[in-house]
């Protein structure tokens, strides 16, 4: 990659933004190569143009642990037409200097099996923000976390609303970035409500030393972020976006006109959360 880091903007860069107007950030993911590598490029900017403050691109994976049906589906089709890490790299490269955050969410094996220094080598040098690793741990993450140092990337680890208040520090103290506080122990999906341990879980993740902490699984409609964005420094939505566009998955226009429909609402969620 021959970018320079200059055009990069990190994820607390992008959540400081949000806070200076009043608001939580508003994440959104996307898997990369569905429809298309060029089709999943144009729903990000979609996201951008409605006002994400940061974009989770998922990396496709055959063995996608944490992921719901819905992620999964879109994730399989990306991984069936080809689509690798180096296409992960190219979208990133294709949307970093919006000012927009650009992350890419991916298990380990894909990491370990590209070298963990030369994907945080590939990353800053397109642009990217950081990595979220849903399935790795502080304690097995050495390797990420001194490529990561190297590179300036931004490690994002989870806690769970299970986590004891000694493994909180844990994983705040090796976070950089933003905490990932998953909102329930289960698979990502859209749900009808936000579990209310996800209030407590932040609240508990920044007694733990925690500077921003975003919540993720689940959030899916405006009031959900209105919610959510009350309390949390960044609303972090999946599911609601990639079940736009498999549902229109013959008519890319309405795909990414019902994409930006959702996109609205989210964001006017975050917005009013804190009137």
């Amino acid at each position: 990659m021959s970018r320079t880091d200059t055009s990069r903007l990190r994820s607390a860069e992008a959540i400081a933004a949000a806070r200076s107007e009043g608001r939580a950030a508003l994440v959104g993911y996307l898997p990369v190569g569905y429809p298309d590598l060029a089709g999943s490029i144009d729903a990000a900017h979609t996201l951008i143009d409605r006002g994400a403050d940061m974009i989770e691109l998922g990396l496709p994976y055959s063995d996608p642990v944490m992921d719901g049906p819905v992620i999964q589906r879109a994730a399989g089709a990306a991984l069936a037409r080809g689509n690798r890490t180096r296409h992960v790299f190219e979208a990133v490269e294709a949307l970093s200097g919006r000012g927009t955050a650009i992350l890419v969410m991916s298990y380990w094996n894909p990491i370990l099996a590209y070298g963990p220094d030369a994907f945080a080598r590939d990353l800053a040098g397109a642009g990217g923000a950081g990595v979220i690793t849903p399935d790795l741990i502080p304690d097995e993450g050495a390797d990420w976390i001194a490529a990561s140092e190297t590179h300036g990337v931004d490690r994002i680890f989870l806690a769970a609303p299970s986590s004891p208040p000694d493994r909180l520090a844990h994983v705040v103290s090796h976070t950089r970035g933003f905490v990932y506080a998953a909102s329930t122990m289960g698979v990502t999906g859209t749900r009808a409500s936000v579990s209310a341990a996800t209030e407590g879980l932040v609240a508990r993740t920044r007694a733990a030393g925690a500077e921003n902490v975003c919540v993720g699984l689940g959030v899916s409609t405006g009031d959900q972020a209105a919610e959510v964005g009350s309390y949390a420094d960044g609303v972090i939505v999946g599911s609601a976006f990639v079940r736009t566009l498999l549902e229109d998955e013959d008519d890319r226009p309405a795909a990414l006109a019902s994409l930006a429909a959702v996109a609205d609402d989210l964001r006017a969620g975050v917005e009013r959360a804190r009137r």
